[in-house]
């Protein structure tokens, strides 16, 4: 399996520079938000306008939240550290949700004046050119500051800043009702007419409600962000908008779709992601195949990242495995996988169907021949145990299991002392002449001999010399191994009885084509 590629972790002078962008959006943010707002009120004071005050209340607000998102980007990209392991991109969330508080409030400030205008019918205004010239340039302002902190937002992964840009873009439509509200007035003023008075304080409950749609939609945000809700990026394949819980469901169906295609994943079990600030965060829990090995579940993890940073950039993604039993596992692998449970070697697995008698019926059932390797050092009671125990698991795991014939081999636990490795041409020629019988073998070449003395630690104490014999063994590349094994085995044993002085006889096959001698 080859491991996809994977987005890198930006670049310390990249994260420099996406700092400084989001920094100088705030600061920008800030200046125009300070020069709106000194205009606005001094304007309104001046005319008298509860619209223009009501502006100027919300410019103010601009400003407050201007100040609140500087200071959240100066600390939201501030590196993870062993207080807060997950980064302090939170900190943009928490700023958004002091900002709908103080917009909800001055709301509520504007509303009741506005009612109150109208019940008491103090609507007295003061003529002059100069709100309508604050407001449009006011507009201008805004367009130009919501066009620029959306850009660096959307750039840069930003929820303050992004949050500031609808924010602006709203306060263009409310300023144009204000302006709206005021030439009703005038009008309503110079021609004598009662009714549009009540112009300017309904403008102001416009510029009110506009608050609150955007404090709701800001609210909304900023709780799910707090409380971790699934995150929602922009879908490139997708030409409509889609709703906040339509664009969740889509992500996450996206995310499972991918994950799931990956070779080797049964099944995912779990897939969690989060939002902090700009970073993502993943947590996938994977099903795979309990016999993969330790390199094709790395092959698989690092696929499943690349997946999930495909939909959601830069993620922190932690994947963890699961081992699962598939359909497709064979009576084999299941006995493979009970050993490797208890991190047992066992090989030469024969499984053989017989049929028995049970309840006076005949019932196929399986016969189990294996060979398993334990410390040479171990006592045999320990051994026996450690196959009875194996032997009861293998049957849980596989009812079909009627018996078990477990062969139990010593492996070395000890570096034998050194031995004399040398040509021994009698040797050879017995080994070449016994090979000459197999027309399966094509050439024995690289033959040596081992020797050790009488105090090898495994050898009985009528031993005075442990011989063991290696070799090359060329046969055709297209030999099956089944047939390989078979032919090795028997040249094993003839050659035993051609060289009985011989104890061991270790053999490399290998293919015509890798012969190069």
């Amino acid at each position: 399996m080859t491991s996809p590629a994977i987005p890198t972790t930006p670049a310390p002078e990249d994260l420099s520079g996406a700092h400084s962008a989001k920094r100088g959006a705030a600061v920008f943010s800030v200046v125009a938000a300070a020069l709106v707002t000194a205009l606005k009120l001094l304007t309104g004071l001046l005319t008298g306008s509860l619209g223009m005050l009501s502006e100027a209340a919300h410019s103010g607000i601009d400003l407050i939240a201007s100040a609140i998102t500087l200071v959240s980007v100066q600390v939201s990209d501030l590196p993870a550290d062993d207080v807060h392991n997950y980064g302090h991109g939170k900190v943009e969330s928490l700023a958004a949700f002091i900002e709908t508080g103080i917009m909800i409030a001055s709301a509520t400030w504007i509303v009741y004046e506005a009612i109150s205008r109208i019940v008491q019918r103090h609507l007295s205004l003061h003529t002059s050119f100069w709100p309508f010239a604050v407001l449009v340039f006011s507009i201008a302002v805004d367009f130009s500051r919501s066009r620029t902190l959306g850009r660096i937002a959307r750039l840069h992964h930003s929820e303050a800043l992004a949050a500031d840009s609808i924010h602006f873009a709203t306060d263009m439509w409310a300023s144009l009702a204000v302006i709206v509200g005021l030439a009703a007035s005038y009008m309503g003023q110079r021609f004598a007419l009662p009714w549009l008075e009540f112009a300017d304080p309904i403008a102001a409950l416009v510029v009110a409600g506009i608050i609150l749609r955007v404090s709701w939609q800001l609210a909304h945000q900023t709780i799910d962000a707090l409380l971790d809700a699934t995150p929602t990026t922009d879908d490139p394949t997708s030409g409509q908008s889609l709703s906040s819980a339509e664009a969740k469901d889509q992500l996450r169906a996206n995310l499972l779709h991918d994950l799931a295609a990956i070779p080797g994943v049964l099944s995912v079990e779990r897939l969690r992601t989060r939002r902090s600030g700009s970073s993502y965060f993943a947590d996938v829990t994977l099903g795979l195949p309990r016999n993969l090995t330790f390199q094709s579940s790395e092959q698989v993890t690092l696929a499943a990242t690349a997946a999930v940073q495909r939909h959601l950039p830069a993620a922190d993604v932690v994947v963890h495995t699961v081992p699962t039993a598939s359909l497709a596992e064979s009576v084999h692998d299941r006995i493979r996988a009970v050993a490797a449970r208890r991190n047992l070697a066992i090989h030469e697995i024969s499984v053989q169907q017989i049929s028995g008698l049970h309840h006076d019926r005949f019932h196929p059932s399986l016969h189990i021949e294996q060979h398993l390797e334990v410390d040479e050092t171990m006592p045999l009671l320990q051994a026996h145990e450690l196959v009875t125990n194996l032997e009861a698991e293998m049957r849980r795991e596989v009812p079909a299991i009627a018996s078990i014939l477990t062969h139990i081999e010593s492996e070395p636990a000890t570096i034998e002392r050194p031995a004399a490795l040398k040509h021994d041409r009698d040797l050879e020629l017995r080994l070449r002449r016994v090979a000459t019988t197999f027309p399966e073998i094509l050439d024995i070449h690289e033959v040596y001999v081992t020797r050790r003395g009488p105090h090898a630690d495994h050898l009985p104490s009528s031993h005075t010399e442990y011989t063991q014999v290696t070799c090359h063994c060329t046969l055709p590349d297209d030999l099956p191994m089944a047939r390989v094994h078979a032919v090795m085995s028997a040249l094993e044993g003839a050659f035993k009885i051609e060289a009985p002085e011989v104890d061991r006889l270790l053999i490399h096959p290998e293919p015509a084509t890798d012969n190069r001698r």
